[in-house]
């Protein structure tokens, strides 16, 4: 398995995406550090896994955590090989009906949370030589949703991040990348894995599951050395988009 010991740092690792991401890289062999607010679900998801998965407990809308996090993944293991910046909100509707509060902490979420544990974790992999960063986007980082105009600018600086990131980091050793999905059924849009709800969406086509998601990102990671995906849209079949 070519990501078989790697050590894998991934925020929003509680639930949904994060969740099954996790639960896929130990598949492969990954140790992980998963990073997320709820420290009860971070217990239950290092109990799953005791000898590959660890937690910390952090927000990463608070930017000064992210060297803080980088800096405790490399005391536990001596080495970091992947970057995952999952963790993200949400904020839909007209402009009008979101407040300043709101429209802040999605930007400190979904955009300089993002940024600011790229750049602590850089260092280290440039001076490896080797390493991923992948990127939590979405399909509305790609074209403009009206219907969520906050969200879908907090992917496009995402988008536009990656794809500046990665080319001063290109002779680096360094991949960068971002996957973004479609319509995914999780507990952010009110579907529990395995409910009825959940199999009717995937009969219809109308969605996809996390795990697809986190097949989707192995898939990236266990690309050879010299071929990186920089973006990846998935969607479910019948998503209109």
């Amino acid at each position: 398995m070519p990501l078989d010991g790697k050590v894998a740092l991934l925020t929003g690792a509680s639930s949904g995406i994060g969740l099954a991401t996790a639960q896929a890289l130990v598949s492969q062999g990954c140790r992980v550090v998963a990073v997320a607010r709820d420290v009860g679900r971070l217990d239950e998801l290092a109990a799953s896994a005791p000898d590959a998965i660890s937690t910390i407990a952090a927000d990463v809308s608070d930017a000064s955590t992210a060297n803080e996090i980088v800096d405790e993944t490399l005391r536990r293991h001596g080495r970091l090989d992947i970057v995952l910046p999952n963790a993200g909100i949400y904020v839909g509707g007209d402009l009008v009906d979101a407040t300043i509060e709101q429209i802040a902490a999605v930007v400190a979420t979904n955009v300089t949370g993002v940024m600011a544990l790229v750049r602590a974790s850089l260092p280290t992999m440039v001076e490896q030589g080797s390493g991923d960063v992948l990127v939590t986007s979405s399909v509305s980082g790609h074209q403009d949703i009206e219907w969520e105009p906050v969200y879908s600018a907090s992917k496009h600086a995402v988008q536009s991040f990656v794809h500046t990131v990665r080319r001063q980091y290109a002779a680096s050793g360094v991949r960068i990348g971002a996957i973004a999905p479609g319509v995914v059924l999780n507990p952010l849009w009110g579907f529990a894995h395995g409910s009825p709800e959940e199999a009717e969406r995937i009969a219809e086509r109308t969605g996809i599951r996390s795990s697809d998601v986190a097949d989707t990102i192995v898939f990236m990671l266990s690309r050879p050395a010299h071929v990186v995906i920089r973006d990846l849209v998935m969607l479910p079949t019948g998503q209109e988009i």
